[in-house]
């Protein structure tokens, strides 16, 4: 079988910026050979990625980890300092929507000057001028100078001309969501037919959700660098690592730290326990259980419970259960967060809930302490089988989202129904039908 070809190829990829520290230091730079008074600032360094057709790559990280300057590096905006950057194909970006747009002509006379700014035939133009103006649905401003325009009237415009065309490669940057709930409709079905079709997709987003059900493979930038690449549930639980600040790339203190925090965990699972026996031997657990955390506390149980306090192993979806963890404080901690989480197996979040979101106050939990928090409530899905999920997590003096400890998908757990399920959801409906 023959290899597939790759449609883009990066090696060493290195874009650096100069940063003065005043207009006067650049200016002299400019005029003056020999003079060199800036500072580098280097917003890619030595990016390798190589994409095959049909793959949709979810790109994560922080704000200012260099995921746009990618972008605009591939798509051609901005010119690379180093390194190479091979592309085959038409690209369509939804960077800089509209970036082509004249704002002194009409919508229609844009249609066409953005066509012959991507390089389209003047028959192309015609072929897909319709697919534009229907996309849009701008009505008769399409006739009037965009510069009358409002901003959710520019945004349908540019968003129709950038996707009504067929490109090898279509390069999207969190404007997936822009205008009415009827346009992000039609936004987001145009975005399956291109993953239907199998085009190559680069899908930067926030939003972890968007980017477990729409992507193939991951990348994590973080600094420049890329830092992880590969399967999507293993690369947006790492990003939520870097979020929290909790994410280590030295094998050797993860391998210290997971010792301490193990050995930590035996001596107190027997020092409260006594002789009890713990909730989640009782389970299957998942033996890739994605665990971490600052330290401060550890959850080091959990389970789940009929409503009698008997421990079940598996879900009835009209019943209603209880959901507990159990949490021993290193530390002192003031109004803990306890959360639980449901996910289906590719790691997309069901349902879930914390004492947050129920404004539930927890108080001061001192260095010692031990805390069970119960989750009572029905878990009404459709019979499959999911993980649960169990953290306790604390906002700091500044604001900031502390990770105590953290089990994700800790629990292989099934549902089960006694009746048929549409969807995600069981719903039971009161229905009255009547004849007349």
């Amino acid at each position: 079988m023959e290899k597939e070809e790759n449609v883009i190829e990066i090696k060493k990829l290195r874009k650096e910026y100069k940063m003065y520290k005043s207009k006067k230091a650049r200016l002299l730079e400019t005029i003056l050979p020999f003079y060199s008074n800036h500072e580098t600032f280097c917003a890619i360094n030595g990016l390798d990625l190589e994409l095959k057709k049909g793959e949709v790559l979810g790109i994560l990280g922080k704000n200012g980890a260099g995921k746009s300057t990618l972008l605009k590096m591939i798509t051609g905006v901005v010119t690379p300092t180093s390194g190479e950057l091979k592309v085959k194909g038409k690209i369509s970006s939804l960077l800089e929507l509209g970036a082509a747009f004249n704002s002194e002509l009409t919508g229609l006379e844009n249609i066409y000057q953005h066509g012959q700014v991507m390089g389209l035939t003047e028959e192309q133009i015609e072929a897909s001028k319709q697919d534009i103006i229907e996309f849009a649905d701008i009505g008769e401003h399409l006739y009037q100078p965009i510069k009358t325009y409002s901003s959710g009237m520019f945004a349908r415009l540019a968003f129709a001309c950038a996707i009504n065309v067929d490109p090898e490669v279509l390069i999207v940057d969190e404007v997936l969501s822009v205008g009415d709930m009827a346009f992000q409709l039609k936004c987001f079905k145009k975005f399956e037919q291109f993953k239907e079709k199998g085009k190559t997709i680069l899908f930067v987003t926030h939003n972890v959700t968007d980017v477990i059900r729409n992507c193939t493979r991951a990348i994590i930038i973080n600094g420049g660098e890329k830092i992880y690449d590969g399967d999507v549930k293993g690369g947006v639980e790492r990003y939520k690592k870097i979020i929290v600040k909790l994410d280590e790339d030295r094998e050797q203190i993860e391998k210290k730290e997971k010792i301490e925090v193990e050995q930590r965990k035996d001596i107190k699972i027997k020092k409260i326990n006594n002789k009890q026996e713990e909730w989640k031997k009782n389970y299957t657990i998942n033996p890739n259980i994605i665990e971490y955390g600052n330290g401060k506390a550890d959850l080091i149980d959990f389970g789940i419970f009929d409503t009698d306090g008997n421990i079940i192993t598996s879900i009835e979806n009209d019943k209603e259960v209880i959901l507990k963890s159990k949490v021993i404080f290193n530390e002192k901690v003031t109004d803990p967060i306890f959360t639980m989480t449901v996910k289906d197996f590719k790691g997309l979040d069901m349902m879930g809930t914390n004492t947050v979101q129920e404004k539930i106050v927890t108080g001061d939990f001192n260095k010692g302490d031990t805390a069970i928090a119960e989750f009572r409530q029905k878990l009404s899905l459709a019979p499959n089988k999911y993980t649960l999920s169990f953290s306790c997590t604390h906002f700091n003096s500044s604001g900031e989202l502390e990770v105590l400890s953290r089990k994700y998908d800790a629990l292989l757990v099934e549902i089960t129904s006694n009746k048929d399920c549409v969807g995600l959801y069981r719903l039971d409906s009161d229905i009255n039908v009547k004849k007349i």
